[in-house]
């Protein structure tokens, strides 16, 4: 298995990028990482060169930069290397910590995306706090700002693939994000999604979920619209943080006895702490490629990247993309059903 790795992207590249996967390649004894990067800035960082290999490159995309811009105009940056590394399959998937615009173009792009899927959408798992399980998909994060109801429709075959392989989820029931719980809630997009969604053989619909009800475990895949999945992502993750922080000055204000009972309460504080940790789940993924396409956060350290790849690892082990891709092909008449069925009601 080779991982193609944009080692010059992310706000600690390229050392803490470098410091993950030799982590990794000390956990993972069948993966081999080829580092894209600036070789005067990554060599030096190499402590151990087994199954490592360095391809030099002489630009850099920020995370400033426009992102299909910068992708047609810095053909030697480390991430467009690496995505053709990809496309020409002299690697098997793509990690990047950098420019999410730029990587999402690359990938659709470059990489190219599963014939028969419309729009990729970036999906990450998310902690699951009162479910069977632990964690649960959610998708789209930004990917696709507007989405029609087909695309939506979409995710949730994708997300239910990426349930059920790589966070091992038996039949995930599938939830659309909506203003409310009830069938006629929202906008027409997500009025037609939700009747598509609920006449689909392809996955277990379960209705629609509101944003305050995301981590409460009734839904294995949540699927969204791009500005609504990535403005509920961002106010969940802030939320959560902001209470641990109160709570932590709560405590600290309480007195002796109140610094008493957060020391016994330390242990459990931790735990939560670490089940919201970003750098525990590893990265966001883009399905719908035609090879596994992951971006971890921007400010993730070493951590983030090692179990960044070995979720690469289980996707590639699983045979994740093979899988939809078979399953798109096998159900080509039932997805032009969703897009007619669309047409019609636009019609109407």
């Amino acid at each position: 298995m080779k991982i193609a790795i944009d080692a010059m992207g992310g706000d600690f590249a390229p050392f803490e990028i470098i410091k993950g996967v030799e982590i990794a390649r000390d956990r993972y004894k069948d993966i081999e990482f080829q580092l894209y990067g600036t070789e005067g800035e990554v060599k030096p960082l190499i402590q151990n060169w087994e199954r490592i290999e360095l391809i030099p490159t002489t630009e850099v995309i920020a995370m400033g930069d426009e992102p299909v811009k910068a992708m047609r105009r810095k053909k030697d940056s480390s991430m467009v290397r690496a995505a053709m590394a990809v496309k020409e399959g002299r690697a098997d998937a793509l990690f990047s910590a950098g420019n999410t615009g730029a990587l999402l173009s690359s990938a659709i792009f470059l990489v190219g995306r599963i014939k028969g899927v419309d729009r990729p959408a970036l999906a990450t798992a998310l902690p699951s706090f009162g479910g069977k399980y632990d964690h649960f998909v959610f998708m789209d994060l930004g990917a696709n700002a507007d989405s029609k109801p087909v695309h939506l429709y979409q995710y949730g075959i994708l997300g239910s693939f990426y349930a059920s392989h790589v966070l091992k989820i038996d039949e995930p029931g599938v939830r659309l994000l909506n203003n409310g719980a009830e069938e006629d809630k929202g906008d027409e997009v997500h009025k037609t999604a939700h009747q598509l969604m609920k006449n689909s053989p392809s996955f277990n619909f379960l209705g629609n979920i509101e944003a305050r009800d995301l981590l409460d475990g009734t839904a294995d895949v949540v699927v969204a619209d791009g500005f609504s999945g990535n403005a509920a992502l961002k106010a969940t993750e802030g939320t959560a943080l902001m209470m641990l922080k109160q709570i932590k000055q709560s405590i600290l204000a309480a007195g002796l006895r109140g610094k008493i009972g957060g020391a016994l309460l330390k242990p459990a504080f931790k735990e939560v702490q670490k089940k919201l940790d970003y750098n525990e789940a590893g990265g966001a993924v883009i399905l719908g490629t035609k090879a596994p396409v992951v971006k971890t956060h921007g400010s993730a350290k070493a951590t983030a990247v090692a179990n960044t790849m070995g979720q690469i690892k289980t996707m590639v082990d699983t045979q994740l993309i093979p899988d939809i891709q078979q399953y798109i092909n096998a159900h080509t008449e039932e997805l032009r059903a969703g897009n007619d069925a669309l047409s019609e009601q636009t019609n109407d």
